[in-house]
């Protein structure tokens, strides 16, 4: 590599490495505005948060940037090995210089902004259950994220989702989602039918517990730190709607809630989020700041937190050593607690309003249908105002519930109120991935449901740090999938292990 390439890469580096410090400075304020900042700092925030969006974007759209990843781009040796870091760096800077400098900076300002203060004004309307006053934010926000697809740009035959979604889950189409979630929804609604109809129905005396606040807050904090996540390099506070926010990898931020849905819901909450940050904090310290030391996609992040969450954090192989720990924690309030019992709360089917306290078979159905709404949006087949009967509407069709107010209705997700469309299938490609990424981990660590009941699981986070975590952005998405299990994506081993696990209890 000759003198000058070697001169643009190292700019390069130095330049994007400026770009992340500013990003993940802009996610700590994210962070605080959600879990500490006071109410009356929203106005201030959005200024804070649009000067460091504008300036990260000005940074990284500098003309300079293109011309020297154009240089590195006719290195041979640079390209020579499509899976080297180096290599991988410059994929991930074109992709990403190529979408920046389509956005004009007027749009990125107001997008910014909007992000801010959507998110305040969505807090308001929630608590006060009342969508008309989130309803010019929505409206605000499908104008700019017409705007930002227009710039972008989707594939022929596509559509403005498409180009929304390259953010979250590079390589994803609308048409590729729905050739995935047809099957899969008629699959789901069936055995939902199926088991919903059963004269045996599994009781939740777990959840109907009630717990001292303190004691969970406590509880929570050692199983997320015995499944690995690391509390000298993160931590653990409280919002509405639970979150994980990392600004590099030795500073990884945790929230949960308690309350809404009993302790199992803190729990698995707690849990979910733990498997994000576990990612986080296992990303190739020697790469921070470029692609290479990045996450794959949100797919595979939801991947992590819910392979946590549900593969480990529901199975009986778990509670086996987890329900000594409860009883240590909580004394005699879980006295009448046994492995059944628990077994049957966190499995029961039950399809209900909240989609973060959803049971397994349903969760998806809840991704589906903003999916549809997200669409309808966005080609303009919906309006703003239509928002609160349509979802009504395909609750009750998918669900069979009936939505009673808009805080437990389309107002329970903040997603929207960031501008993030585009997003949600990341959810149910995560279930996808986990479930397929955990059989393949069974099939190489044969001791592994004896090792989970035993309280081990260093040997499951060394695996998902070698096979995933450390790879950094080296692979797309289905090719890292490929990589790990030797197969494309299928719901095959989801379905498998969701009747495998649900069956049993109802029959």
């Amino acid at each position: 590599m000759d003198q000058s390439s070697r001169n643009a890469y190292e700019q390069l580096i130095e330049s994007t490495r400026a770009v992340s410090l500013l990003r993940s400075t802009s996610a700590l304020l994210h962070w605080d505005q959600q879990t500490m900042m006071p109410k009356g700092g929203l106005a201030y925030r959005s200024k804070q948060l649009t000067q460091i969006e504008t300036l990260a974007h000005q940074k990284f759209t500098d003309p300079k940037i293109g011309e020297w990843i154009e240089r590195c781009e006719q290195t041979p040796e640079l390209l020579a090995d499509p899976l080297d870091p180096k290599a991988v760096n410059l994929r991930e800077w074109r992709r990403l210089y190529d979408r920046a400098t389509r956005l004009p900076k007027t749009l990125v300002e107001q997008m910014s902004q909007t992000a801010s203060l959507g998110r305040g004004a969505w807090g308001e309307a929630r608590r006060e259950s009342n969508f008309s006053h989130f309803q010019p934010w929505i409206e605000k926000w499908v104008d700019l994220l017409r705007q930002q697809a227009q710039c972008l740009g989707w594939p022929t035959g596509g559509e403005p989702w498409d180009a929304l979604a390259e953010e979250y889950e590079p390589g994803c189409t609308a048409q590729q989602i729905e050739s995935v979630f047809a099957p899969l929804k008629d699959r789901l609604v069936n055995l939902v039918g199926k088991l919903t109809g059963c004269s045996k129905q599994p009781e939740d005396r777990f959840g109907s517990i009630e717990l001292p606040i303190d004691q969970q807050r406590r509880f929570v904090k050692f199983i997320a730190e015995q499944i690995g996540f690391d509390f000298d390099r993160g931590r653990l506070d409280e919002a509405l709607h639970p979150f994980c926010s990392s600004t590099h990898c030795h500073d990884v931020r945790l929230t949960t809630r308690f309350g809404s849905g009993g302790f199992p819901d803190a729990l698995a909450s707690t849990m979910h989020e733990a498997g994000h940050g576990i990612y986080n904090q296992s990303l190739p310290p020697q790469h921070m700041d470029t692609p290479m030391g990045g996450p794959v996609s949100l797919g595979i992040h939801e991947s992590q937190s819910r392979l946590w969450e549900n593969q480990v954090g529901r199975s009986r192989t778990f509670w086996t050593w987890c329900l000594p720990r409860l009883r240590h924690y909580f004394g005699t309030a879980v006295d009448e607690l046994d492995l059944d019992s628990i077994d049957n709360a966190l499995h029961r089917v039950h399809p209900d309003l909240i989609r973060v306290e959803a049971d397994e078979l349903t969760y998806n159905l809840h991704i589906m249908i903003r999916f549809d709404l997200e669409r309808a949006l966005l080609n303009g087949d919906l309006e703003a105002r239509e928002i609160p009967g349509a979802w009504n509407e395909l609750y009750a069709k998918l669900l069979q519930v009936k939505v009673p107010d808009d805080a437990r209705g389309c107002l329970q997700d903040m997603h929207w109120s960031a501008g993030a469309m585009g997003y949600f299938p990341t959810y149910t490609l995560g279930n996808l991935y986990a479930a397929q990424f955990f059989e393949q981990a069974q099939k190489e660590l044969p001791d592994l449901d004896n090792q989970i009941e035993q309280g081990q699981f260093d040997p499951l986070r060394t695996w998902l740090q070698r096979n995933i975590h450390s790879q950094g952005m080296r692979y797309r998405a289905a090719d890292l999938c490929q990589q790990v299990t030797g197969r494309p994506l299928s719901a095959e081993p989801l379905l498998s292990y969701l009747e495998r696990t649900y069956l049993p209890l109802y029959e």
